[in-house]
Order: C-alpha cells, then sequence, then structure tokens
C-alpha cells in the first residue's frame, strides 16, 4: 500500500516498527456528521495517550479519495479511496444527512469485502442504512438516529432496529450519532483494554459518565415539551406510540384516565390546540421524515403515518407545511 496522506496515532507515539493493536477505519460520506465522526475519533486519541502505548490507529477513506465536506460545510481531507482501505481490524462508515443518496454500489461492495475478510463494520449516526443497504445487518440488532428510525423499519421490515444509544451486536457497531458515537467507543476502549482507561478518556473529554447503550437517544417528554402534567404526557406518549393506527380522542382519554372534555381542556391549556389537531401534527412530522429519509412511494408514506389515502395525506400535508408531499420530496433532494 502507497504512503497514507492521512492517518492518526493521536498520542505522540510514533515507535519505529511498532503497529497499533487495533487498526481503525472510517469511510466518509457526504454531508457526514462532524460531531458524531470527530466525538468517534477523540476517544481512541486519548485511549493511546492515557495508556501510554499504541493500542489504536485510524485512517480516513472516501468514495473518490478526495476530501469530504460534512453536513456542516467543513472540509476533511482523506487517505485516500476506497481500492486504497488495508487490512482493519474494524471499518465503520459515517453518515449524516441525506443518507440515501450516498449508499452507492462502490461503499456497498467495500464493505461486503471487508466484512468476507473478517473486519468489524460498524456505522455512525445515519450509516446504518446504508449497512442494512448492504445486507449487513441481517440477524444483528441495530440503530439509529432517531429521526431515521422509522424510515429504517419501514423499509427494512425484517431487521432488528432498536432506539438505543448504541447497539453492539458482536461484530456490528452502530450508534445513533451525535455524542452516541462518543459513548460506543468508550464502551469498545473498555472492551480492548480496561474499564480503568475507558473512565479516565471520558474523564479527559469532560464526560461525566459513560452512557450505557440502552439509554434513551431522546430526551424526556417532561423536558422536551417543557410540561409536566402526568395525564398530559401519558396522552402525548401514547399519541407517539400510535401514528400508524391513530387512537380515537375517546380513546386516549380513556387510556390516561380522563374524559375527552378533559383531555380536550389539558391540551388547550398547555399546548392552545385541540388533542386531534396535535396528533395530527406528529403523523405529519413522522410523515415528513420518511418523505426525506426513505424512498417509500408517497402512498406507503400516508398509510404509515395513519391517512387513509394519499389524497388525504397530501391535502392535510399542503394545511400543515404549504406544500404536497411530492414538492417536499422534489425540494429536498
Amino acid at each position: 500500500m502507497t504512503e497514507l496522506e492521512v492517518t492518526g496515532t493521536g498520542s505522540g507515539l510514533h515507535e519505529s516498527g511498532k503497529e497499533a493493536e487495533y487498526r481503525i477505519g472510517f469511510c466518509l460520506v457526504p454531508e457526514f456528521s462532524s460531531l458524531a465522526f470527530i466525538s468517534a475519533i477523540e476517544p481512541l486519541r486519548l485511549a493511546n495517550r492515557v495508556a501510554g502505548r499504541l493500542i489504536y490507529e485510524w485512517y480516513c477513506f472516501s468514495e473518490d479519495g478526495e476530501p469530504v465536506t460534512s453536513s456542516a460545510g467543513l472540509a476533511f481531507p482523506v487517505a485516500g479511496k476506497l481500492s486504497d482501505i488495508p487490512a482493519l481490524h474494524t471499518l465503520f462508515v459515517c453518515g449524516g444527512l441525506n443518507i440515501q443518496s450516498h449508499s452507492t454500489p462502490p461503499i456497498i461492495a467495500t464493505l461486503r469485502k471487508a466484512a468476507s475478510r473478517g473486519t468489524a463494520i460498524g456505522a455512525i449516526c445515519t450509516a446504518t442504512y446504508i449497512l442494512a443497504k448492504a445486507g449487513m445487518m441481517k440477524d444483528h440488532r441495530g440503530t439509529i438516529h432517531w429521526e431515521n428510525t422509522s424510515g429504517l423499519r419501514e423499509e427494512f421490515p425484517e431487521l432488528d432496529i432498536t432506539t438505543e444509544l448504541f447497539e453492539i451486536d458482536r461484530n456490528r457497531f452502530t450508534c445513533a450519532g451525535g455524542t452516541a458515537s462518543l459513548d460506543m467507543m468508550l464502551s469498545l476502549i473498555s472492551t480492548h483494554t480496561s474499564h480503568e482507561v475507558a473512565l479516565a478518556v471520558a474523564e479527559q473529554l469532560i464526560h461525566h459518565r459513560i452512557r450505557d447503550g440502552h439509554e434513551r437517544q431522546r430526551m424526556e417528554l417532561r423536558a422536551r415539551l417543557g410540561i409536566s402534567h402526568p395525564k398530559l404526557l401519558a396522552a402525548i406518549s401514547c399519541m407517539e406510540e400510535n401514528l400508524e393506527e391513530p387512537l380515537s380522542c375517546s380513546n386516549l382519554a380513556a387510556n390516561v384516565g380522563l374524559s375527552t372534555r378533559q383531555l380536550e381542556r389539558l391540551f388547550q391549556k398547555y399546548l392552545g390546540r385541540s388533542p386531534t389537531r396535535y396528533y395530527l401534527g406528529l403523523r405529519l412530522d413522522r410523515a415528513r421524515y420518511l418523505l426525506t429519509q426513505t424512498s417509500l412511494p408517497i402512498i406507503e408514506v400516508a398509510l404509515a403515518c395513519g391517512f387513509v389515502s394519499a389524497s388525504h395525506f397530501s391535502k392535510c400535508h399542503r394545511e400543515h407545511f404549504g406544500h404536497t408531499p411530492s414538492e417536499e420530496r422534489r425540494v429536498t433532494r
């Protein structure tokens, strides 16, 4: 292999003839999340520093060997193109926005080839979609950013897609993105070295505790909405769990131990709208994610969000967002 332009040991450890214990590759796709990527690399750098030896070495690649621009507009240099990828212990794909359009045949072929050689395969943020497309997630649990969970489940209903912060299932590593990649890497560092090294790395990062993979991705409803009424929160939670087959207002009220009138008063008082209107907004928000993050036909998006027909869905979408579902998809792409 030719001399790589961009590699990392991140600790000042450049002992002649020394090989890293773990060689990690990162395949960057356009519009990847720079925060999630950096959150994955920094723990590796600090693990070398804390342990005082060369545990990790990493390399970055792109499909064509050219710098890759992240979703934040930052251009990252790489070591080479996909054909330059050497033998690795683990290969991560780093995703972000518009992941479908970046799931290309060369990347899928590279993942399959690496897996056939025994390389562990990982995904950061939305790149779990690429792993699913490549057939890498069969019989493995995986997770993805919460915004993309419903879309991935709709497109790959046979897969076990969870809402965990990160999933480590044998030789498949996936995380929700953002700072979840930091916790996933700390978990791997703990396995590769010791819990003490992982804790020391977390302290260097001013990360007050190592989060477990089973922790939720999103803030609790109470914090997200800024309300604390328990029955109102229970009703909203019930709505979020029943988007494909919406419950009637009377059923929602009964589920949380209220009359329909009491439920309507709570929504008006705390949220300034009726339960029906709020519920419709949740369903349309989910539909918007499916339109922009999947290639599902519009009628399938409509049915997945509780609309009885494409025309009814289109009418509601236009009233809520000011344009039709097809216009939403066209503008986004």
